[in-house]
């Protein structure tokens, strides 16, 4: 299929998903037409499965390093901080330095777009977990909560960057790749047979994210963007150091210590997220530099 009809198929999917989404999370009310939302709930669940059966398939021949004992699953997951897909991206660096205020802004509104709810993903991924990594999901959901004060909630200091910046985030103005970023998350955190995956790809944000919001939030800064508008990404760059190593600690290697076969799906969830990450900055670099070259 030639490139272009792949980047309009991918779109396709990817904004239905992400409307899918958008309106089944959403707090409802009961219906009399409860038969005919469960029929079209089943018609997308499918979608969405055959897209994550796809991505597993994509990286698990890059699993193989993780098989062994919970002391070399760690090993190796905390070198997907450095080897991973995505990482040490020159985009970050580009953000920090040189990306202008309008590309700067235009990059905070996909993410802002792709945004999943790491809180909300917490709470789906946490439900039958063994006592001792639920518990260290219980600790970083109130981290997420600003423990129990509103403006301290992560996800209320992205809201607030959102409109202090005067952005417009918004599905049918987001690139494919970061819908499928948050659709990745969504739909592994919302489907307990990928409930492994889901811990995965968690683990994994906090493991890698720090590097990268410490470069967006010095690029902000270097703009004159005030300290509120950056609060989510220098809070980011140094909590989610402690919360990945508490991350492997309490949740990831407990659960491979009980049972090793699980290290395959969390391998898989992890690189699943990764990859997204990749796509995203791929994309994001390729649409800022077309954008540079137009204005010169």
């Amino acid at each position: 299929m030639p490139a272009h009809d792949t980047q309009n198929e991918n779109t396709r999917l990817h904004r239905r998903l992400a409307k899918f989404n958008a309106e089944r999370l959403r707090l409802g009310v009961p219906s009399p037409r409860w038969r005919d939302d469960l029929t079209n709930e089943h018609q997308f669940r499918l979608l969405e499965g055959h897209y994550l059966e796809t991505l597993r398939a994509t990286v698990q021949a890059q699993t193989a390093g993780a098989a062994g004992n919970a002391a070399h699953f760690v090993e190796w997951f905390q070198a997907l901080e450095h080897t991973g897909p995505g990482q040490q991206h020159p985009l970050f660096d580009w953000l920090a330095h040189e990306a202008t205020l309008p590309q700067m802004r235009w990059f905070l509104t996909q993410e802002a777009a792709g945004e999943a709810g790491f809180e909300d993903l917490l709470a789906y991924t946490q439900v039958k977990l063994p006592p001792q990594p639920k518990l260290e999901c219980a600790r970083n959901f109130w981290d997420e909560m600003g423990h129990g004060k509103q403006s301290a909630m992560h996800g209320q200091m992205l809201e607030h960057m959102v409109r202090e910046l005067d952005l417009h985030p918004g599905i049918d103005t987001t690139v494919w790749e970061s819908l499928a970023l948050a659709n990745t998350m969504v739909g592994l955190a919302t489907t307990r047979r990928y409930g492994y995956h889901a811990i995965g790809a968690l683990g994994v944000i906090e493991l890698t994210a720090p590097g990268r919001v410490k470069q967006v939030a010095a690029g902000m800064r270097r703009l004159g963007l005030s300290g509120r508008a950056r609060a989510y990404f220098d809070l980011h760059g140094a909590l989610d150091v402690s919360h990945a190593r508490a991350w492997l600690r309490e949740v990831i290697r407990p659960l491979v210590e009980a049972d090793p076969a699980c290290g395959q799906f969390i391998a898989e969830g992890a690189l699943m997220r990764l990859v997204c990450g990749e796509r995203c900055f791929a994309r994001y670099s390729e649409a800022l530099r077309t954008e540079e070259a137009l204005a010169c």
